[in-house]
């Protein structure tokens, strides 16, 4: 039998739903703010939450890393008096079943909550499939939904599209999946479209016959061809030139293909992938990347969130780099010192977790005999980058810790009327955020990390007071 949370400040709403659930025989539970639902998650296994947004301690909103990182996590649909787009952006990124407004009519919910449920039972009884994550290190719950969708493209044919920022780890997703596919007996035939001159990009995918072009001396086997029953993985597609995007899109469209030189057609039975750290959505505007070869690719797509949006994962790949390094130079396993780690969560790797792995390399050299890594084994410039970040983030004395930045610099903050105190409290909201934007001007992650705001939160309260980042 399914168990529903549902999560709503309101009396009358939660008196309507619990009506609504009591007529279907589906058992529920009551929850009115952000520490009760909580509790109430630790306490209970759900199939589904009815989530607000505005509850008295928090934004609803805020919830969902939470709820999807659990074992088996519910289904969740957000049923919300907040007419805000945005909001909803990010309850559908957070993987959200559903957005309705309040009030919606009850035959909208009912149906809504009936879908949930079956897609829920549906899931449940599909048979689980058990994936090889040889390499693949995080349990971040960002990484959890790419671990979802890497089940699903490991079970499936169809052709995907992997972005994210340089060194996120986009080949060894790729890898990953078809290690996991039906195809994992087959050729991995990699093409580096950024490595390729224009003049020998179809001789390297399509291959050539002897005499084709000066310097053919023998027939040559095209990537294309050399990838028959196995994955053809495109590495940064964004560079493709578009001559021979025309070219690819014929030979995704019905397996065929023409050696440059020959006269003759040639078959490939391939599974495509393709990964690029451009945007190839905003290349097809500017005209440079067709657009029908962009959804041709696009059919699933997966995005790698950068490692500064998963610090959780960067102690257990700091530990799997370190013991790989050691066990490839022939040397002793290194203990890692909590000031090691502490400056590796502390930096932002904009290199992701390429640049971790250098890093530690790098920390493995300047250690030489000693058991352990400290955080003096690390280059300079990253620890020199973490104190700026450190001190900037501190106040310039301890008297004036945990105070706004006004007060910081010796200002009284410009004081409201004294009304009531909900219309103060907003007053000083309002005058917070924009001494942070003051302070921080475009620059989101520094206000999140001064703030201690989720970025759902700052968006929310930045549409509460028409403010703009």
């Amino acid at each position: 039998m399914p168990r529903v949370l549902v999560v709503d400040d309101d009396p009358e709403v939660q008196s309507t739903m619990a009506s609504l659930l009591s007529r279907q025989d589906i058992p529920h539970h009551l929850a009115k703010d952000l520490v009760s639902t909580k509790q109430a998650l630790q306490e209970d296994c759900f199939d589904l939450v009815l989530l607000d947004v505005g509850l008295p301690d928090g934004n609803g909103l805020d919830l969902l890393p939470e709820i999807k990182a659990l074992k088996n996590a519910p289904e969740v649909i957000i049923l919300t008096g907040r007419g805000d787009s945005e909001g909803a952006e990010l309850a559908i990124e957070g993987g959200v079943w559903d957005y309705l407004l309040k009030p919606s009519p009850i035959k909208e919910i009912k149906l809504s909550i009936s879908r949930a449920l079956k897609y829920r039972q549906q899931k449940e009884s599909a048979r689980p499939r058990a994936l090889d994550l040889s390499g693949v290190v995080g349990s971040s719950p960002a990484m959890q939904s790419c671990y979802d969708l890497l089940a699903c493209a490991a079970g499936s044919d169809s052709n995907i599209l992997i972005t994210g920022e340089t060194g996120v780890g986009k080949e060894l997703m790729a890898r990953t999946i078809h290690a996991n596919s039906s195809r994992s007996g087959h050729p991995f035939v990699v093409v580096d479209c950024a490595g390729i001159t224009d003049s020998l990009v179809e001789s390297t995918l399509f291959g050539h016959c002897r005499g084709a072009f000066t310097g053919a001396l023998a027939d040559h086997t095209g990537l294309i061809s050399q990838a028959h029953q196995g994955t053809l993985f495109l590495d940064e597609l964004g560079e493709l030139p578009l001559l021979i995007q025309k070219s690819l899109l014929r030979v995704l469209q019905e397996r065929k293909f023409r050696p440059v030189g020959s006269s003759r057609e040639q078959k490939s039975d391939f599974r495509l992938m393709a990964a690029t750290n451009r945007d190839l959505e905003g290349m097809v505007s500017e005209g440079t990347f067709r657009n029908d070869l962009y959804f041709r690719i696009k059919t699933m797509h997966m995005h790698l969130p950068p490692l500064r949006d998963r610090v959780q994962d960067i102690r257990p790949l700091a530990m799997h780099f370190a013991d790989e390094l050691c066990t490839r130079s022939g040397i002793a396993s290194k203990g890692l010192g909590a000031d090691f780690l502490e400056t590796l969560e502390a930096y932002s790797w904009p290199g992701n977790v390429r640049e971790l792995c250098n890093v530690i390399e790098q920390a493995l050299v300047a250690c030489a005999g000693e058991t352990n890594l400290y955080s003096m084994h690390l280059p300079k410039e990253i620890r020199i980058k973490v104190t700026r970040s450190r001190l900037e983030k501190c106040p310039p004395d301890e008297s004036s810790h945990g105070t706004p930045p006004w007060a910081q610099k010796g200002d009284s903050p410009p004081m409201p009327d004294i009304s009531d105190f909900k219309s103060y409290k907003q007053e000083c909201e309002k005058k917070y955020l924009q001494c942070l934007l003051q302070k921080y001007p475009g620059n989101v992650p520094a206000i999140l990390r001064l703030s201690g705001l989720s970025r759902s939160h700052f968006y929310t309260l930045l549409k509460k007071y028409g403010l703009e980042s």
